[in-house]
């Protein structure tokens, strides 16, 4: 019997193996990526990039992409953040947020249970075995004629099922469980990106603040002391109290200022707290607004480059990949179902025979279930399906097109906000030396002190300006390198 046992043991495993042989095809589409329009160069990009991406593009240009094939064109998303922000607290407040941020920490348990799902589904396209035994005892006394009696009975077996995966079924949706994964990584990174970029633009937003509130109390105190100076003149009749009520005006706009941008101070503050995952509090400052370190001009690289840079691309792919996957899961419940059990052991009413003699069991079976009549489940369920992995493409192409949108806004905005920027430090100038002219005049009596009130009022708002301007081109160039996919790299 062992014997007997032992060869039905090959054939189950034989039977097995021989049947997984066969389970190589797999229905459904294989993906593939979908053709997108890219153009030559991003519009807003300046000359001499739009003449080397061209040639790099070019189909007739054999030897210029076989250069750029050694040499890919530079971008700014190439650098890592710490290489882009140089401001030593800037660094040290977004590793703070990399590290409690909750989003992040959200994102990383999205990834974790993603990859329990693919072991999850991954696990259909192996067999399953177990083991299992009972021992049970019976006795019963004698009842009339039935004498007394007492059995113990002992069993082990083993047991095997294996739902085959002829059509690929479970290898589809391992591949769709598969791209989950990948994209809820790539969203990771799309997270720490945004993350990135909202934490430097916070942090600019917050030195510019700083820097309005510098000036608001340097001119509020120049001012108060010309007021004084005024009044002192108008007590002894050199001037009017018409001057002196215009004086206080500039006093009290310059007063009005300071309180306002400590409120907006203490809640960008808070903001910023948030975003690093802390309680609201002070946040310490490093090099101040007009210190910080930027190119004029910065590389944007090949558009055809952010497709495989952008993590909102790259996830939009993933998800794609997987819909085109599931389109394969549902094709093929149309087709039969193969399951394949098996058991074998010992059996004995004495222990002590348990393994030896006649105790050996085993079975075996196949069984195939083939639908005929669903109502037209099977087919809306591939409908649905293909719908879906429409609507992924239609997506993935959309993140596309979006992204080629941020990055040509964010090149004009980054080159207009520095060319604004330069005008109104020319303003500045001219307004604070009109200022210094109008003051000259009024004191030298030529002039009455409503042109100083002009004057001054034009240069306290061109100063104010300026540092709104400094701000702009510096969170410009934030977005810029978060448009081209930079930020998300450690």
């Amino acid at each position: 019997m062992n014997r007997t046992l032992s060869n039905a043991h090959l054939v189950f495993v034989a039977l097995l193996l021989g049947v997984a042989g066969l389970t190589g095809c797999a229905v459904g589409p294989n993906y593939k990526r979908p053709t997108v329009n890219v153009p030559a160069t991003y519009r807003g990009a300046t000359p001499e990039e739009g003449a080397a991406a061209a040639s790099t593009s070019s189909t007739d240009n054999q030897p210029a992409r076989a250069e750029a094939a050694q040499k890919p064109a530079a971008s700014l998303a190439d650098e890592k953040w710490w290489e882009v922000f140089e401001d030593p607290q800037l660094q040290s407040l977004i590793r703070t947020a990399l590290k409690n941020n909750y989003d992040v920490q959200i994102a990383a348990v999205r990834i974790l249970q993603a990859q329990a799902q693919l072991g999850i589904t991954r696990a259909d396209q192996l067999p399953s075995f177990g083991v299992g035994g009972n021992i049970s005892s019976q006795q019963s006394p004698q009842i009339g004629p039935i004498p007394a009696y007492e059995v113990t009975q002992g069993q082990l077996t083993a047991s095997a099922a294996w739902n085959l995966d002829f059509w690929g079924k479970y290898r589809r949706a391992t591949e769709a469980a598969r791209a989950n994964l990948l994209a809820n990584e790539w969203a990771q990174k799309e997270v720490t990106s945004t993350l990135v970029a909202n934490l430097a633009t916070a942090y600019f937003q917050l030195r510019e603040l700083d820097l309005e509130l510098e000036i608001s109390k340097r001119t509020l105190d120049s001012r108060s002391q010309s007021l004084q100076l005024t009044q002192t003149l108008e007590q002894h009749g050199i001037s009017s109290l018409l001057d002196v009520r215009q004086s206080e005006q500039l006093v009290y706009t310059a007063a009005t200022e300071v309180p306002d941008f400590e409120r907006q101070i203490a809640q960008q503050e808070n903001a910023i707290s948030v975003l690093l995952g802390n309680n609201p509090g002070d946040v310490p400052r490093g090099l101040r607004l007009t210190e910080q370190p930027h190119a004029p001009e910065v590389p944007a690289g090949l558009p055809s480059s952010l497709l495989e840079r952008r993590p909102d691309v790259r996830e939009a792919e993933a998800n794609l990949v997987a819909a085109n996957a599931q389109i394969g899961v549902a094709r093929a419940a149309y087709f039969p179902q193969i399951s394949l059990t098996g058991a074998a052991g010992y059996q004995s009413p004495a222990l002590t025979n348990l393994f030896t003699g006649p105790a050996g069991i085993w079975n075996l079976a196949a069984s195939v279930t083939q639908p005929i009549f669903q109502g037209g489940r099977l087919k809306s369920n591939v409908r649905r399906t293909e719908a879906q992995r429409e609507g992924m493409r239609l997506s993935y192409e959309q993140t596309i097109q979006g992204a080629f949108r941020d990055v040509s806004n964010g090149l004009i905005a980054y080159r207009k906000n520095r060319e604004f920027r330069i005008q109104q430090g020319h303003l500045l100038d001219s307004a604070q030396d009109a200022a210094r002219l109008s003051d000259v005049r009024f004191k030298a009596g030529t002039s009455d002190y409503l042109e100083v009130l002009t004057n001054q009022t034009n240069s306290f708002t061109a100063e104010l300006g300026l540092a709104q301007a400094q701000a702009n081109e510096l969170i410009a160039l934030v977005q810029l390198y978060q448009a081209l996919g930079g930020g998300w790299q450690q």
